[in-house]
């Protein structure tokens, strides 16, 4: 699978929220400010997850010769989402 620049981009922005979120705890920061930002790098793993997966299932599901191994990919990429929980 080939990874687009906007799924890259995600990443880098989580990579940058969690550097804050150690330069908050450095920092001594507030409890609750520190939370909220670790939810939102939380928040957007998720939704990168479920893009990745997402658009993995649709590449493998073009790509399948018959109806079994596109079944397979199917469970696969559910099982991925779970795993991910």
């Amino acid at each position: 699978m080939e990874y687009n620049n906007s799924v890259k981009n995600r990443v880098k922005r989580m990579e940058g929220q969690l550097r804050g979120v150690l330069k908050m705890m450095e920092e001594g920061k507030d409890c609750k400010d520190v939370i909220t930002q670790l939810s939102a790098a939380r928040s957007g793993l998720d939704r990168t997850i479920g893009v990745v997966v997402s658009s993995n299932l649709v590449e493998c599901i073009q790509d399948a010769q018959d109806e079994e191994s596109k079944e397979e990919t199917i469970n696969e990429a559910v099982q991925l989402l779970v795993k991910s929980r």
